[in-house]
């Protein structure tokens, strides 16, 4: 099992940046991709983005490429979703997810954060 943890959500104005942190524990001496997701209200979970073990492979959806930045650090097992040129649509929960391997589909992710809010005001 792995256990995942979300943290650096909050509010901020249109225009401006966050970086959200997540935190795995438990089953980490194993490779696994990292994705994040987000769920705005009324609308279904969105795959926002997805990283490689080795952090040599990145995909985001085309709502935020080249607005966010996926990262992580396996030394503290640890990944990081950046945000920049934040928008009002940009508003959700966001989770981070885990899938044991190669990076795969957006459909097979395995392990699951509490999430976190991100609310961008105009």
């Amino acid at each position: 099992q792995m256990q995942l943890a979300e943290s650096g959500g909050g509010l901020v104005q249109a225009g401006g940046s966050l970086r959200l942190s997540c935190a795995a524990s438990g089953r980490t001496s194993s490779t696994y991709a990292m994705g994040w997701f987000r769920r705005a209200p009324g609308k279904e979970r969105e795959f926002v983005g997805g990283i490689s073990w080795g952090g040599g492979t990145t995909v985001y959806a085309d709502s935020v490429k080249g607005r966010f930045t996926i990262s992580r650090d396996n030394a503290k097992n640890t990944g990081y979703l950046q945000m920049n040129s934040l928008k009002p649509e940009d508003t959700a929960v966001y989770y981070c997810a885990a899938k044991l391997g190669r990076l795969g589909s957006p459909r097979e992710y395995d392990y699951w954060g509490q999430g976190t809010q991100v609310t961008v005001s105009s």
